[in-house]
């Protein structure tokens, strides 16, 4: 029973070395010299105007929010496509109706400004 898992096992840990040994790397081998301008703070080719610790616009959030919530419709729709179909019309007209509330709401948020930037 055990031995089903041990392909996952592998993967996870040739991952991981991925991961973690260019980093290792890095960090032994890279040269070390700092100085003022590696250490100041850097901000789009600017130096930063504002404190970091600034309110931001709700839109940033509102944008972070939406782009979750389409990337777990495609995380929805991977497995729905798989078992279309096993699953019949039943399961059709549900991810459609899904997909429906979604857009509805998409839109409504499209007409409020919210995808707007000034």
């Amino acid at each position: 029973m055990l031995e089903n898992y041990v392909p996952i096992l592998v993967f996870l840990v040739i991952g991981i070395l991925f991961g973690v040994i260019p980093m290792l790397a890095g960090f032994l081998l890279g040269p070390r010299r700092p100085d003022d301008e590696k250490l100041s703070p850097y901000e789009c080719g600017f130096e930063p105007f504002e404190d970091s610790r600034m309110k931001f616009d709700v839109r940033y959030y509102l944008v972070a929010i939406l782009f979750i919530i389409f990337d777990l419709e495609i995380a929805f729709l991977f497995p729905w496509a798989v078992v279309l179909d096993e699953i019949g019309l039943f399961g059709f007209l549900a991810m459609m109706l899904f997909l429906a509330i979604l857009v509805i709401g998409f839109i409504y948020e499209w007409k409020k400004g919210a995808l707007e930037w000034e």
